[in-house]
């Protein structure tokens, strides 16, 4: 999939499948659940999403994959796998342990990092990434205080309010560190009967702000830092006040990249 997609799509799909999938990780003790996502391309579908999900009130792990589906099979073939794990006691999610591997074209690119009360303590890449003098260097301090991709976007309030979106996020990826600011666009109800939830949301728009590991000259860093068409809904999940993303949407140059929930089982 990495090859065949252009980075800029791909590297949206990367960001949507995180965003996701994060929340449903800590939502009650004892969690056992399942949920899939459809993400399409300009209203065609080209990838399923599915997550597995597992809390005890201590620690959490969720399991996510993704695969190239419809139209997109003709010409591309590629798999997307997240893991996070970690503590789940605390009013979010902290991550101890994110892996991610993709593999395209019987090429696989392989990420691993462990973390301890947000500070990274190891992390390895493979293959390990060429030296290049335009990617700004990761240092010390990048690697502390954060959250991984999918830990990072858990959200937990007592309602839907628009205080939902007023946070940043920082997130390493094990190659990159960067910020999400999320900020209240609107309120808005979700009616579709294709999806898995119907009722109020509350729609977010973010923000991408690089800080290191990201290339100076790379065309897709600059797309996705000055893109005005990034939102998330969330919405809540019945009375167990934990909020999940209902939809993410990316604006791309192919046309608008949507990941949407189709099925939840909890």
């Amino acid at each position: 999939m990495a090859a065949s997609f252009t980075p800029t799509l791909f590297r949206s799909i990367l960001f949507i499948a995180a965003f996701f999938c994060a929340p449903f990780s800590a939502l009650a003790n004892n969690l056992n659940a399942n949920a899939n996502y459809v993400v399409t391309l300009r209203g065609v579908n080209i990838s399923t999403v599915s997550v597995g999900f597992k809390d005890n009130g201590q620690i959490y792990s969720v399991n996510i994959l993704g695969d190239v589906t419809g139209l997109a099979s003709l010409v591309a073939a590629g798999t997307a796998r997240f893991a996070s794990s970690g503590n789940s006691s605390g009013d979010q999610l902290q991550s101890e342990r994110f892996e991610l591997e993709t593999i395209a074209n019987d090429q696989s690119f392989n990420v691993m990092f462990q973390a301890n009360q947000g500070n990274v303590t190891s992390s390895q890449v493979m293959p390990p990434l060429s030296q290049n003098k335009n990617r700004v260097p990761i240092v010390r301090k990048h690697r502390q205080n954060i959250n991984d991709p999918i830990a990072s976007f858990f959200l937990k309030a007592d309602r839907l309010e628009p205080a939902l979106c007023d946070r940043q996020l920082k997130v390493y990826t094990g190659v990159e560190r960067y910020n999400i600011d999320l900020k209240f666009a609107k309120e808005q109800t979700a009616t579709s009967k294709a999806t898995g939830y119907q009722g109020p949301v509350i729609l977010c728009t973010m923000r991408y702000n690089p800080i290191s590991g990201h290339f100076t000259n790379s065309d897709t860093t600059t797309y996705m830092q000055s893109n005005q068409r990034f939102l998330i809904w969330y919405a809540p999940l019945g009375q167990s006040g934990y909020m999940i993303p209902y939809r993410v949407l990316v604006g791309t140059a192919f046309g608008d990249l949507s990941m949407v929930l189709t099925r939840l089982n909890y």
